[in-house]
């Protein structure tokens, strides 16, 4: 295939992406919205009152980019997992496969469409946010990069739950029991300064610590680690899920089997 057959094929692979979750924007950019509106109500206004500043900031603001990132990093993930699941329930994945698409072409459309959907519900989170915290974004370049890889790292991750999913049981396992208490553990919504030193170094073994104070730094200026360990972390999770995910598409393995 030439680079315009290339270019064609991923862009029918991302415009089908996003069509899916922009059509039933109810389900997908609504309820994520509406939970993420009644953190900062009962967390950041009523708690948050009470609790002071952290960081150096007012709790509601110290709270904003973790939810923020908790939102992206949710939808990314849910938005791959159910698509590369619904096709390869319905053998559309299988026909990819042996078409001369190459297999990159098809993982790099259908993780553009994770992303594009978890930056979109990030941006909504944001403006809701803009009615709770005055937010001013401190580094606009370490804000986007790390929003944009720490969705691309999810979005690989939910094509490979896909790919080893039986049922749409499956699909919900990992979310329920992995990527919730790694994201209401990963430092949104106290500084890990707080714990004790035990806690501390248990608390950096979790990756979505460093996207999480990443993006905090982007926005507020402040982090509990240095922004090089966190790009560092997410790029070693990138190329560590991308290359097994090519891996599975290239075996088909849970796809052809």
């Amino acid at each position: 295939m030439n680079a315009q057959q290339l270019w064609t094929a991923y862009t029918t692979i991302l415009v089908k992406e996003v069509l899916r979750f922009a059509r039933i924007w109810v389900q997908t950019i609504i309820p994520p919205v509406i939970t993420t509106a009644l953190y900062f109500v009962i967390f950041g206004n009523l708690i948050g009152s009470q609790i002071g500043d952290m960081g150096g900031h007012s709790y509601i603001d110290f709270i904003t980019p973790g939810l923020i990132m908790m939102t992206v990093i949710t939808n990314s993930y849910a938005n791959v997992v159910s698509s590369f699941y619904g096709s390869k329930f319905q053998g559309n994945i299988a026909e990819m496969l042996v078409s001369p698409m190459p297999n990159w072409i098809i993982l790099a459309g259908f993780i553009s469409g994770g992303v594009a959907r978890g930056l979109a519900v990030g941006l909504a989170v944001t403006l809701v946010s803009l009615l709770f915290s005055d937010l001013s974004v401190q580094h606009i370049f370490i804000t986007f990069t790390i929003v944009l890889l720490t969705s691309t790292l999810f979005s690989l991750a939910g094509l490979i739950n896909a790919v080893y999913a039986t049922s749409f049981d499956d699909i919900t396992i990992v979310p329920t029991f992995v990527l919730t208490p790694l994201t209401y553990l990963g430092g949104v919504f106290y500084s890990i300064a707080m714990l004790s030193p035990l806690w501390q170094n248990i608390s950096l073994l979790n990756p979505v610590l460093y996207m999480v104070n990443g993006f905090r730094y982007g926005i507020l200026g402040a982090s509990d680690m240095s922004i090089w360990l966190s790009y560092g972390v997410i790029m070693a999770f990138i190329l560590l899920l991308g290359g097994f995910s090519l891996h599975l598409l290239n075996k088909g393995i849970g796809i052809r089997s």
